[in-house]
């Protein structure tokens, strides 16, 4: 008996439904060994009914399983595309590649951007230039266009200096300014920032060390870390930061006070804000520059630094013309004056500078409100004229 060598070699038989978009189903028979081209061959000469004319036909179709929405490989075996016994494959013609625009059409639509697209310089000087030259007052449209957000940092740098002048010469003054300073926090030059200590005490810094060289350097952890480990077999590391002590001569009492009220306007950057600035290539001088400008806003800092960094930082310390009108006005207004007379004006001045946030809060408080309406009053009449 005599038996075929390809059947005694072939694989196992699998029976594959096969169905099509017009409804056609049937079975077809083939070995795991098949390719799924020479399966796509036999459904296509059962569909058609007969051979295969167009050698097209066998390309712009395929092979899709139906369960998984899969298109088949016409270079893998049915083994390959791991098929199973009465499973279902579609048979789809492709999808036909978008007809590629004709060269009128391409010409049309360069055309079209041509005519949408804006003038370039050149062009505009050539269409101006027989216009008549205007030299515009630029230094009297800025002053115009102030805000007063951005001009009450200045007005306040100058009121503070009027204002600490005025109250030195109060008999009463260091009282009056002790029960007004109560409303600051006294033990804010003891306050660590917790964040940056973290970060110092994860490298192996003990906690005390840490502490002291944040304090040291202004909550600045690049700065710590440094001071650290220059002083890591300084035998006095560990020894406490000494209190300064009370001065000897009460006159000078009421300039320390200032200095304290001074010394608790110092910005601190904030540490998160910083690292994630310097982690994109900024030193930490810039970026503390840049968040002290911008009021610790992390996002504002860096369109800061990437762009004009206006208003500079030494900006910031500087206050309004004295001799200027606005100054002037202020300065009359006998709501102003008797404000500048209370501590508690000074001290929200100072607030107001550290904190622009806390402005609304003190322009509803009964002692400080009047004063800081009375001021926005003043500029905004003088800003109209």
């Amino acid at each position: 008996m005599f038996v075929q060598e390809e059947k005694i070699f072939a694989g196992k038989v699998l029976k594959i439904h096969i169905c099509t978009v017009d409804g056609t189903e049937w079975l077809e028979e083939v070995t795991e060994d098949t390719t799924v081209e020479k399966l796509k061959e036999k459904c296509l000469k059962h569909y058609v009914h007969g051979s295969l004319e167009d050698p097209k036909t066998l390309t712009h179709h395929k092979l899709v399983h139906a369960a998984t929405e899969r298109v088949l490989a016409d270079t893998k075996t049915v083994a390959d595309e791991n098929l199973k016994d009465k499973e279902v494959l579609l048979l789809m013609k492709k999808r036909p590649p978008p007809t590629p625009p004709k060269m009128a059409e391409v010409s049309s639509d360069e055309k079209k951007k041509q005519d949408n697209k804006a003038p370039d310089k050149d062009a505009i000087l050539k269409a101006t230039g027989n216009l008549s030259t205007r030299h515009t007052d630029r230094t009297v449209t800025q002053h115009n266009i102030r805000d007063f957000q951005t001009e009450l940092r200045k007005i306040l740098v100058s009121l503070i200096e009027v204002a600490q002048k005025l109250l030195a010469l109060n008999p009463d003054a260091v009282e009056l300014f002790k029960k007004a300073n109560a409303m600051l926090d006294e033990d804010e030059e003891d306050r660590v920032d917790e964040t940056a200590l973290q970060q110092l005490t994860e490298m192996g810094f003990p906690e005390s060390r840490a502490i002291k060289a944040l304090r040291l350097n202004h909550m600045s952890v690049t700065q710590a870390m440094e001071w650290l480990i220059e002083h890591v077999d300084d035998p006095s590391v560990d020894t406490p930061i000494p209190a300064s002590g009370p001065e000897s001569v009460r006159q000078d009492e009421l300039t320390e006070i200032f200095k304290r009220i001074r010394r608790k306007r110092e910005f601190r950057p904030d540490s998160r804000a910083v690292i994630a600035l310097m982690e994109m290539g900024f030193d930490e001088k810039e970026v503390v520059d840049a968040l002290r400008v911008n009021n610790n806003q992390q996002d504002a800092a860096c369109e800061w630094l990437l762009g004009d960094r206006k208003p500079s930082p030494e900006d910031l310390d500087k206050g309004i013309d004295t001799n200027s009108p606005l100054f002037q006005a202020i300065l009359e207004n006998p709501v102003v004056q008797l404000g500048l007379t209370n501590p508690k004006t000074l001290l929200a001045f100072e607030d107001m500078l550290e904190n622009p946030l806390n402005s609304t809060q003190w322009m509803n408080d009964p002692e400080t409100g009047p004063v800081m309406l009375q001021i926005s009053r003043i500029f905004q009449t003088l800003n109209r004229t």
